[in-house]
């Protein structure tokens, strides 16, 4: 079966789970001898990614979201690269494809990576590039983000669900250290209960601080800990030093040795109000450490209510300090979590997404 050479567009200059996922994708591809082509933003993180990988790519700078210099570049390197597919990673290279489409008459069917769980934007602009003729495939990294984009999509059978994947060999290859005891000056005695998530709105962090405050309150001694940076930061910080239990929190900035710091969690704990699927709780899954997470977009998929971990509602810090109460009282508990989310994890690996985006690809060339 012939392979297509495909354009990948990502126009974040951050590292989040999106860029992540776009690296582990082009990797594995790579390992297919599949040729690939990446068009990012100029001096981002995927582009340093990229030369430090030795991947074929292009830099552009994006300006602004409805940008046709970037527009009129995906058409240029479609061409000189003799481009089959395109696959936007993000809104904006979405915006940039249908453009080169519809405006410099580039006619390289589109596939499009859907991960955030709320419904598409009843703009027309929004409305014009979902319903895009050059958009063959929407790929939605859960089943419940492909129910909440289907009343907007004109032909639901271009939706498909494509479940991110993560790297099981880093969990195998992570340090044996303990960063949070040794850097932080945590008390290795005391529960330890965290999430690695980025400061913005959706991951939700003051329900994460009231459900510290109602732990503590309930006579818990446990340490609560962030780690990440984000739009937010500031407004979370603040939060932190008015919640009356400031000495029980701690905010580590964004940190680059997560495994390891997930690690010396005794639970992750994940407040998000929207969740595409939740890449962090995978982490949290590798690196054998029980869940507790809302019941906010596909985290259901992968926190199966007491097989893989424990659920609670979205902004209930009372239940969701109930579940984890669980795990602090009842060891048997973590252990049958743990052995549950470890055997779900077989079925969330980067080779598993990769296989997956392959065949969508090779279906658009057969059709």
């Amino acid at each position: 079966m012939r392979n297509p050479k495909i354009l990948h567009i990502s126009t974040p200059t951050s590292w989040r789970g999106g860029e992540q996922q776009l690296a582990y994708l082009a990797e594995e591809l790579f390992k297919k001898d599949i040729d690939q082509h990446i068009l990012c933003a100029k001096d981002g993180e995927m582009a340093q990614r990229c030369k430090s990988q030795n991947w074929p790519f292009t830099e552009v700078k994006e300006r602004f979201s409805v940008n046709p210099l970037f527009a009129k570049a995906v058409r240029r390197v479609c061409k000189k690269e003799n481009i089959e597919i395109i696959h936007v990673h993000d809104s904006h290279a979405h915006t940039f494809a249908v453009m080169a489409a519809s405006f410099f008459g580039n006619d390289c069917p589109i596939v499009v990576s859907r991960r955030v769980d709320f419904p598409v934007s009843k703009s027309p602009l929004s409305k014009w590039k979902y319903n895009h003729p050059m958009v063959r495939a929407i790929l939605c990294v859960s089943d419940m983000i492909k129910e909440i984009t289907a009343p907007s999509i004109r032909d639901k059978s271009l939706l498909k669900t494509v479940y991110s994947g993560v790297d099981k060999s880093r969990y195998e290859k992570r340090k044996a250290s303990h960063p949070l005891i040794e850097k932080f000056g945590l008390n290795p005695n005391k529960p330890i209960i965290g999430n690695v998530a980025a400061l913005a709105d959706h991951k939700d962090y003051p329900t994460f601080i009231e459900t510290a405050k109602e732990i503590v309150s309930r006579g818990s001694d446990a340490q609560f800990v962030i780690v990440g940076d984000g739009p937010l930061k500031s407004e979370v910080e603040e939060l932190v030093k008015n919640s009356g239990i400031a000495d029980h929190i701690f905010m580590t900035g964004f940190k680059k040795d997560v495994l390891e710091i997930i690690s010396d969690f005794d639970i992750f704990l994940i407040t998000s109000k929207t969740e595409g699927l939740g890449t962090s709780i995978l982490d949290a899954f590798g690196c054998k450490v029980p869940v507790v997470a809302t019941q906010a977009g596909g985290i259901p998929e992968i926190v199966q209510n007491e097989k893989t971990g424990l659920i609670a509602p979205v902004k209930s810090p009372k239940k969701i300090a109930d579940q984890v109460e669980r795990y602090l009282k009842d060891e048997d508990l973590k252990n049958e979590m743990i052995e549950g989310a470890t055997n779900l994890l077989e079925n969330f690996t980067k080779e598993a997404t990769a296989q997956k985006t392959l065949e969508v690809y090779r279906s658009l060339l057969e059709n």
